[in-house]
């Protein structure tokens, strides 16, 4: 039973609806503020991942590499594209807020899209749910995942809830993949792919304090070639250089 994944979409859609409904209320000094802390709080968990690092050429091979190839087919574009097309749904039933530029609409909601679907936390979360029933992981980004959508819904409206969508089925797919993930990885595999999450998680919390847009959506790729590249690297590079 998914019951951590379960809990995780089901706090953005709580988030995201009380925010989407009741956002008008908080003065905007509040949210600006509170989202300063949203910020500080994703860096705070990306340097907590990164320092579990093992094998620093191989995270930082992959970290470069995959941002290549997300930018070269354009990954940041197809979500950006994704996440218009959900606005342009929902808006039909909910319009758009019409104190936000469609700009800072677009980034924002880039930047959540990342945060919630592709973060580190959430996917080795959703594997180690799958392999072991432990929901600790994913309970504990509930709760941040809870009010980062409050927030950002305040600004955003009702399409912050639909990312729960999205993001439930890639936790879900790697809830079941789990079992056929995690015994072909090692101790040191995990630590990596959970530092180049952190490295993601820290460029997330300057995109949300608008400090430096880093191209999150297209460093996503290196989440998929970090374990092939630390194995590679553990198996055959280091020994071959020692």
């Amino acid at each position: 039973m998914p019951t951590g994944v379960i809990i995780n979409c089901l706090s953005i859609v709580m988030g995201g609806g009380i925010g989407a409904a009741a956002g008008h209320k908080l003065n905007s000094d509040f949210k600006e503020k509170l989202n300063m802390i949203f910020g500080v709080c994703s860096m705070a968990m990306g340097i907590g991942s990164i320092v579990l690092m093992k094998n620093m050429p191989a995270v930082i091979f992959s970290v470069v590499i995959g941002s290549a190839i997300g930018l070269t087919i354009h990954f940041e574009h197809a979500i950006t594209t994704i996440g218009q097309g959900m606005q342009k749904l929902l808006s039909k039933i909910i319009p758009q807020r019409k104190n936000v530029c469609e700009e800072e609409f677009n980034q924002t909601l880039l930047t959540i899209i990342v945060l919630f679907c592709a973060s580190g936390t959430g996917i080795y979360g959703s594997i180690v749910s799958g392999m072991y029933g432990d929901h600790s992981i994913l309970i504990a980004k509930s709760i941040l995942d809870f009010f980062t959508a409050l927030i950002f819904a305040c600004t955003l409206g009702g399409v912050v809830t639909f990312i729960a969508v999205p993001q439930f089925l890639i936790c879900l797919l790697l809830f079941f993949g789990g079992s056929l993930i995690y015994p072909l990885t090692t101790p040191d595999i995990i630590d990596d792919f959970k530092a180049t999450g952190g490295i993601l998680l820290v460029a997330t919390g300057f995109r949300i304090i608008r400090l430096k847009m880093f191209p999150t959506a297209d460093m996503i790729p290196a989440m998929i070639i970090i374990m092939p590249v630390s194995w590679l690297w553990a198996s055959y590079i280091f020994p071959i250089l020692n």
